[in-house]
């Protein structure tokens, strides 16, 4: 029995119509899931390590705030570049309406960019009003 994935985001799901009543094939897919996000994190902690690796701190405090750091900054990373590939697909459309439905969700991700100080508000500010403005000129 083959199994039909569903792509959303980093992860290949499993699509739960597609399972049927096999209770061999719905643990088979829960494994398949599993080792991906296992794969993903050890990707992400490996990433993490080597950003710290060649710091040298002498106190505890110290190498506590490289840490946090590392992390901050991998998590800055992800929404940024999730925020600019949104900026990039509402740019891409054609379809008026597609894009009108689009906009708020990629206006709620820079206002979140801005809010958290990843970005700076007036560039949030810029941003939003260049997307409104291609938006109405569709």
């Amino acid at each position: 029995m083959g199994l039909c994935k569903k792509s959303f985001g980093l992860f290949t799901q499993p699509h739960i119509n597609c399972l049927g009543s096999d209770l061999s094939s719905l643990i088979m897919t829960f494994f398949i899931y599993s080792l991906q996000v296992y794969k993903i994190t050890l990707s992400l902690q490996l990433e993490l390590k080597s950003d710290i690796k060649g710091i040298m701190a002498n106190h505890k405090s110290a190498k506590k705030r490289i840490r946090q750091d590392a992390k901050k900054r991998l998590h800055n990373r992800y929404y940024k570049k999730s925020a600019r590939s949104a900026i990039k697909r509402l740019r891409d459309m054609t379809d008026r309406a597609e894009a009108e439905k689009f906009l708020p969700k990629v206006i709620s991700m820079i206002d979140k960019l801005a809010k958290r100080k990843t970005w700076h508000p007036s560039k949030a500010s810029n941003l939003k009003s260049k997307l409104m403005k291609h938006v109405n000129s569709l």
